[in-house]
């Protein structure tokens, strides 16, 4: 046989009742007894407390610690945005940069083409140079297409730069006058004395070039302007080359050789100017 063991779940209302009888004795033994629970509550105190304290102590550091890390995480968000910040106006400050920097090259272009009314000019870009330290040989971003030809003298600072050399669609080659084999009829001013304007690199390291043929009987003075001769065939008349900065008498007591200051800087060249006009005929000189 099965014997029923199924326990009767206790009624709400008596569970109810328990509990109140419970408190109301406990009520009652706090008014009655007072005095006598007082040391009982005096010694629970005292054993509590410490707890109570560390545990609101323990609470605070975790509330603390909570705050820092809250702030830590704000300051690092911070920071990051911070730091885009930064790196933004550095990049707009190098964007400004190079933009004041292309400005005043277009400015000393802008005064160079002012020298020379009579002649047209157009802007290019230096985009290569070959691998001399100076800008003897370079790249220009502008070719046939945009009117350059082989023979089209170069401009850039106070004067003559050079002439193109190649000539492609899109793009050109450049020499300077500072290379080895470039050779100018020039004159001097103001004696109009006409000289041979010699490239080479090695005068150049010096920040010099060596101008030949200057007939001794010449009146020549230091800082006399050097310009392109009007016989040159292959540069137009009157380009400023640079200055005298010294002369001596030739061992052959016919001609004088003298130091010049060319009026361009090869160091950094970034923009140039080319005179689209040609001359009547270009060969090599």
């Amino acid at each position: 046989m099965f014997r029923n063991d199924r326990r009767k779940d206790i009624p709400p209302k008596y569970l109810l009742l328990a509990l109140t009888i419970v408190c109301v004795i406990f009520l009652l033994l706090s008014y009655f007894a007072g005095d006598r629970l007082a040391t009982i509550k005096l010694y629970t105190g005292k054993l509590v407390a410490p707890f109570q304290k560390g545990v609101n102590e323990i609470g605070l550091w975790t509330d603390s610690k909570l705050k820092n890390l809250k702030k830590i995480d704000e300051l690092n968000t911070e920071n990051e945005q911070l730091k885009k910040e930064l790196e933004e106006t550095r990049r707009q400050l190098t964007r400004y940069q190079t933009m004041s920097i292309e400005l005043g090259n277009l400015r000393e272009l802008y005064k160079l083409d002012e020298s020379y009314p009579e002649l047209h000019m157009t802007a290019a870009h230096v985009f290569s140079k070959a691998s001399s330290s100076w800008f003897s040989e370079f790249y220009i971003d502008k070719g046939s297409d945009d009117g350059i030809f082989e023979g089209a003298n170069v401009m850039y600072g106070e004067g003559l730069l050079g002439l193109v050399t190649d000539c492609y669609p899109s793009y050109s080659k450049v020499r300077a006058i500072i290379d080895d084999s470039s050779k100018i009829s020039a004159r001097l001013i103001p004696s109009d004395a006409l000289c041979t304007v010699e490239g080479n690199l090695n005068t150049y390291k010096n920040g010099v070039l060596v101008v030949e043929n200057i007939d001794k009987d010449a009146s020549v003075s230091v800082g006399d302007k050097v310009l392109t001769s009007d016989i040159s065939d292959r540069y137009h008349g009157g380009l400023l080359v640079g200055y005298i900065e010294s002369y001596t008498l030739d061992s052959n007591n016919l001609t004088l050789t003298a130091l010049l200051k060319p009026a361009c800087d090869f160091d950094n060249i970034s923009e140039v100017l080319i005179i689209t006009d040609r001359k009547q005929s270009i060969i090599e000189e």
